[in-house]
């Protein structure tokens, strides 16, 4: 694909598919709403995988899963995105940071303020918590498991992937007394180097040994659009919004956003391989991804204003969509064949490659998948995925079609499921102009 210029770059999609549009077609602005909704797909993904869990096991099983994947993915793709945005550091300025770009704390849905008042100390709060107003409804018992259980631990492993004697501790956390507090939470961050350092779950270095932990980006050729910071080694800013960064660096960061995603997925399905047979694991995987991968569709769809029914906005959401990202790990490409079809391929690439079953790739093969029906789904209930012959040089391929006569697909349970979190259907704001 030809290097974009300013003159050249895409507000939307609303115009005809290109198959040659990547994430460096579009402008700065547009980059800073489809980041938005990167980081929020990675974070509503466990809203999917988590109650299927619940409901494989029964009752708070989701809990120890919830730890462990998240314990056993954020320590890596944290100092993955030290290394991409030139901010490695030991200071609470740099988990600062990483929290400002981490899938964890999706933006404005999971509302991070932060106070920064020395290297070795700092303090964030939530005045809007997505997840908290999720589980609120469901009695006091529930909120304590999220707020307490699985933050504490979680917390920690995130903090000690900057420094191994971080601590992050609650000054007040819900429960809400009295109710309706606000903000919802209050932290504080501080190096103890007197206390124990932190220990890392032994899943950390299982995911680590994935060929995804270690996969490069797919560089963007150049500034097309002038403006932004480089990277974030400058100083740690509170109020830091995706607007802030250059076009190159916003392109860094969304990719990291879904290689965030398919860690966290890796690591959730890590889990279930040490405690259910290869079968029921790969259901587990088929039913997160389908869920996700339509409720993000969705999204996709009204943030970049693409129209219609047609093969040709079935082939744009797949295009943009971020469980195809980046392409240095699932490397897939689109053709339109005709009015209405269009050939999916996911050539050879690291994302075939792993050599277990920890990911949402290892359920394709030669068969149509629910995932990628239901993404194209959500687009038009008529179409329909066909599994080609094997391409010549490896990988696998899809016919999409739309088919008049068929019956409109029901959507599946799945995305209902993902519709419960009140992250279905948040709308972003923007809260500052693009930086200069």
């Amino acid at each position: 694909m030809k290097s974009p210029t300013e003159n050249t770059l895409l507000d939307d999609y609303s115009g005809p598919f290109d198959p040659a549009v990547g994430l460096a077609s579009f402008s700065r602005q547009t980059l800073a709403r489809l980041g938005r909704e990167y980081l929020l797909n990675g974070h509503l993904q466990d809203r999917v995988g988590l109650p299927l869990v619940a409901k494989k096991f029964g009752g708070n099983a989701y809990v120890q899963f919830s730890i462990e994947e998240w314990m056993a993915a954020s320590p890596l793709y944290s100092a993955r995105m030290q290394r991409a945005m030139r901010f490695e550091g030991h200071d609470v300025a740099t988990v600062f940071k990483n929290l400002q770009l981490d899938i964890g704390a999706p933006h404005q849905f999971m509302d991070f303020q932060f106070k920064l008042e020395g290297p070795d100390y700092g303090e964030f709060w939530l005045p809007h918590c997505g997840a908290l107003l999720d589980v609120e409804p469901f009695g006091e018992e529930r909120v304590k498991l999220m707020c307490h259980d699985i933050e504490d631990p979680t917390f920690d492993a995130t903090a000690a992937a900057t420094h191994p004697c971080m601590k992050m501790r609650p000054l007040h956390r819900p429960p809400r007394v009295p109710a309706g507090r606000q903000p919802h939470c209050r932290w504080s961050v501080a190096i103890d180097e007197e206390s124990q350092p932190y220990e890392q779950h032994p899943n950390l270095e299982v995911v680590k040994g994935s060929l995804l932990a270690a996969v490069g980006l797919l560089p963007f050729a150049d500034e097309a659009e002038a403006g932004g910071w480089p990277d974030y080694s400058g100083a740690f800013d509170p109020g830091f919004q995706l607007e802030d960064l250059s076009h190159r660096a916003l392109g860094t960061v969304i990719q990291e956003f879904a290689v965030q995603s398919h860690l966290l997925a890796r690591a959730f399905l890590l889990c279930a391989s040490q405690r259910l047979d290869e079968d029921a694991v790969a259901e587990l995987g088929r039913s997160q991804w389908t869920g996700i991968g339509a409720l993000t569709a969705e999204r996709i769809i009204r943030a970049l204003g693409i129209e219609g029914e047609g093969i040709d906005s079935i082939a744009k959401v797949l295009q943009l969509h971020p469980c195809f990202h980046p392409r240095t790990y699932s490397e897939i490409s689109l053709e339109i064949v005709d009015s209405r079809s269009a050939r999916l391929t996911l050539h050879d690439c690291p994302a075939l490659a792993e050599e277990d079953a920890h990911s949402w790739f290892a359920g394709l093969g030669e068969a149509s998948h629910p995932a990628i029906e239901a993404i194209a789904g959500v687009v038009n209930p008529r179409a329909r995925c066909h599994a080609l012959p094997r391409p010549a040089g490896g990988g696998l391929a899809w016919l999409v079609e739309i088919d008049p006569a068929a019956e409109p697909r029901p959507e599946p349970q799945e995305l209902k499921l993902a519709r419960i979190s009140r992250g279905a259907a948040f709308e972003f704001e923007q809260r500052r102009p693009l930086r200069s």
